[in-house]
């Protein structure tokens, strides 16, 4: 893939996983949000704009509340989301403070994208933000969201966002190097897979076997599957390292999901 494809690309979305925010004790890795917030002003400095759909919430929550176990009912994941978002958006207004940047938090459930009145508020809402140069922060409401409600998951929220700013790239930010044939823990490598030009049931079928992450890698080649029918590219990458998003938009990083008819 010419990566000039992905050198054009101005308005963009980035999707980042608990496994990328927080440490080994659940708690919030300041370093790792901190790597995240300067990756993201660099690309915005170079004419870029960025959105941020950033879980995290119940790990938050979890590290406040010295839970070693990640809890299972409903009623206490929702406790543990309310407990860590505020969190979560004070860590992150720390960091971008330090760049004078504003930044907003948006929380959303499906009916956000389904309901005609409320979809035409976040669009209009959304545009706003992106006219004054903020940066949107965007993640489930999980503090109340139930399985009427509920988008999914925070990969198919980014691919419902993605669509609802007309944005020119999603990348999904992971604790893996992208796509992989087989488990890269024990086949030396796994089969890196560079570009997806269809997600077809063979390349679903790959999904299953590399990704560790909540949710996994099936819903992140889900995700990048929907907007490809809508002619928007995603990349899968590792959020560690230095540069990462340059590398991405560089084609030097990940799995690229092309958009049909590229």
């Amino acid at each position: 893939m010419d990566p000039r494809y992905l050198k054009d690309v101005k308005r963009f979305v980035v999707k980042v996983g608990t496994s990328s925010l927080t440490n080994e004790d659940s708690r919030l890795d300041i370093g790792k949000i901190a790597n995240l917030v300067s990756e993201l002003m660099r690309q915005k400095r170079q004419g870029r704009q960025p959105i941020l759909i950033s879980s995290g919430a119940i790990g938050a929550g979890m590290g406040k509340l010295k839970l070693v176990d990640r809890p299972e009912g409903m009623p206490q994941l929702q406790a543990a989301a309310a407990i860590g978002q505020g969190i979560l958006m004070q860590t992150y207004e720390y960091f971008f403070d330090s760049y004078d940047q504003p930044i907003a938090q948006i929380l959303l459930t499906k009916d956000d994208f389904t309901d005609p009145v409320r979809n035409k508020n976040l669009r209009n809402t959304l545009k706003t933000l992106l006219d004054w140069g903020v940066v949107p922060i965007i993640n489930e409401n999980d503090t109340v969201a139930t399985e009427e409600i509920k988008v999914g998951d925070n990969d198919t929220l980014a691919a419902y966002v993605s669509m609802e700013i007309d944005a020119e790239l999603l990348v999904i930010l992971t604790d893996v190097d992208g796509l992989y044939k087989r488990d890269p823990n024990r086949s030396n490598g796994g089969d890196f897979v560079r570009v997806v030009e269809d997600v077809t049931p063979e390349v679903e079928s790959w999904a299953d076997k590399s990704g560790k992450g909540f949710g996994g890698m099936y819903t992140k080649v889900q995700a990048a599957k929907r907007l490809s029918k809508k002619g928007i590219p995603t990349v899968i990458s590792n959020a560690r390292g230095a540069d990462i998003l340059s590398k991405v938009f560089e084609g030097k990083a990940g799995t690229v999901f092309l958009p049909r008819g590229i």
